[in-house]
């Protein structure tokens, strides 16, 4: 599990494609590799993956990510030198600064219009119809990693805007997107799990009186 605060954006150094994966190869700052081991869980660009390799003499730290990874996300369309969002995963020490944040993401969802001025930045963005239930004003969403809070929605357009404040911009990747550009979208957990039981009890009971 993550908190959805990220703590550094990171260079892929380099990308190996084979057959049904692509291998990536990510510099991690000195300061977040403490600890890091081959099997430990990493959020990148807000998707868990498994460190694969790690040569403590540098900070590249490797990971692999299969076919359903690279098509449902958008780890498939990154290119060597891109820089991603990178977390550790939570421990119980961890201040949990944002909300719980799995690393399975459920697609993506496409950046629509920026609005800036000097200390403030809102972001609105696309995302696929199916997901209307799960998302409300002041409701929690997961964007490439990251832990918001979501300012405005549109249901009709299927369009959440958020509030970026300018440190969030600088620490994230999110001060470098533009219009047109995709992110990670993780629904939160809670929130799916509520809406998903009180849906199939509704159709229980609804079945019963039929």
């Amino acid at each position: 599990m993550f908190t959805g605060i990220v703590q550094s954006a990171c260079k892929v150094a380099r990308i190996d494609q084979k057959t049904g994966l692509n291998r990536y190869y990510i510099d991690i700052p000195h300061a977040y590799r403490s600890g890091i081991q081959n099997g430990a869980s990493i959020a990148v660009d807000g998707v868990c993956l498994t460190v694969t390799g790690y040569d403590p003499s540098n900070q590249t730290v490797e990971f692999d990510a299969m076919q359903e990874t690279l098509t449902l996300t958008t780890i498939g369309a990154l290119s060597e030198n891109d820089s991603v969002n990178v977390e550790r995963s939570a421990t119980l020490d961890k201040e949990l600064g944002g909300h719980m944040v799995s690393g399975h993401v459920d697609g993506t969802c496409e950046v629509v219009n920026i609005e800036s001025t000097e200390n403030n930045c809102t972001v609105s963005y696309r995302y696929p119809p199916a997901f209307d239930k799960y998302l409300f004003q002041k409701g929690f969403v997961a964007l490439n990693g990251c832990s918001l809070t979501i300012a405005a929605i549109d249901h009709k357009k299927h369009e959440l805007s958020v509030c970026y404040i300018p440190e969030t911009l600088d620490i994230t990747t999110h001060g470098s997107k533009k219009i047109g550009d995709k992110v990670n979208i993780e629904i939160d957990r809670q929130t799916q799990a509520v809406v998903d039981t009180v849906e199939r009890v509704l159709a229980a009971r609804e079945a019963l009186t039929s």
